[in-house]
């Protein structure tokens, strides 16, 4: 396993990290997508150690504190030989301090993540969403007491804008808080958005990335294509309407080219996706998922092996999009080229 600098931070973060979301199994959501429960959990911590991949990805919200609580169950013994990452700041209940960033709401949502957990520190807090009711001094002072208290190591944020990241960043060294060394974000080779903006800020501030649903909200598993229903046993009856939304032509589009380069490689689809991944500018780790032992050998075949300049070239023709104003011009256009080239 090749182990990465997680941005400019000095932590050692492996180029695949495992995501409980499958762990637990309850809510509409956040609890479909699996219900390993301790047991089965243990093992597949098992599989990934083996693998050498050591950071494990959680949240308060996955199955309402049971992935958390699962994760702490199936690591007891081994606290040591893992990294632990979970999130917070959406919604675990109905009252008015039971979502955000409040120097309140973080303080609570510390010390039960770190109860369910049943651990005294976590090794990466993310905060899950930007709160914009709450003043960024008042996230970013808290969280420095939370780190000077030893509960957290390090901090991150998630789906944050580009000016949220910046704004934070800005202040963080402003004051001597701790700079977020993480962006938890949605990137694949179906949703390249990461790429206009949030890339070059990463690059240019030291941001490493974690990279979510590298499969494209599971439309990249090899079970989608022209003209094939979607599985009727597939998740994606019931989640698909929570993700990025993608058009079935350009979904077709870049499944083509990975069946091509499945052929030539004699590489899954999956892993293709998340190989792609990897080569990327900025990115740290890519979060794997995986509801059995199976899945989960799958994917961590990802790694050991590299796409060649060819077919990584192939992938970036099919799977590019448009980009929206004010980047597009910067994509397609000499004069703005020169000024600033693209980050990948």
């Amino acid at each position: 396993m090749d182990y990465r600098r997680l941005g400019a931070s000095g932590l050692k973060v492996p180029a695949l990290s495992f995501g409980a979301g499958t762990f637990g199994g309850s809510g509409p959501l956040f609890g479909a997508w699996g219900n390993s429960d301790a047991q089965e959990a243990r093992r597949l911590i098992d599989i990934c150690l083996e693998a050498g991949v050591n950071l494990f990805d959680t949240a308060d919200v996955y199955s309402n504190g049971a992935s958390e609580e699962v994760l702490g169950e199936a690591i007891k013994g081994r606290r040591d030989a893992v990294l632990i990452s979970t999130k917070t700041a959406l919604p675990m209940g109905e009252g008015p301090g039971d979502y955000g960033s409040s120097r309140s709401r973080l303080i609570k949502s510390v010390d039960a993540a770190l109860k369910r957990l049943g651990t005294d520190y976590i090794d990466l807090l993310q905060l899950h969403a930007f709160d914009a009711g709450t003043p960024i001094e008042e996230v970013l002072s808290t969280l420095d007491d939370l780190v000077r208290s030893g509960k957290l190591r390090y901090v991150g944020a998630s789906n944050f804008s580009g000016w949220q990241v910046m704004k934070s960043l800005g202040l963080a060294e402003k004051h001597g808080y701790p700079r977020y060394a993480a962006h938890q974000v949605y990137y694949s080779l179906l949703g390249r958005d990461y790429e206009w903006e949030l890339m070059p800020l990463g690059l240019d501030q030291g941001v490493g990335a974690l990279v979510w649903s590298p499969l494209g909200w599971g439309r990249l598993t090899g079970k989608i294509r022209r003209g094939q229903p979607l599985p009727e046993k597939s998740r994606l009856h019931e989640t698909a309407d929570f993700g990025p939304p993608v058009g079935d032509e350009h979904l077709y589009r870049v499944m083509d080219e990975l069946d091509a380069v499945a052929q030539e490689t004699g590489k899954t689809v999956p892993q293709i996706a998340i190989n792609w991944l990897l080569r990327r500018p900025t990115v740290s780790s890519v979060i794997i998922g995986a509801r059995n032992e199976e899945q989960l050998r799958q994917n961590l075949g990802a790694v050991g092996w590299a796409l060649t300049p060819e077919q990584v070239k192939k992938l970036d023709a099919a799977s590019e999009v448009t980009a929206p104003y004010p980047y597009f011009p910067y994509r397609r256009q000499e004069g703005f080229a020169r000024l600033n080239p693209p980050a990948v």
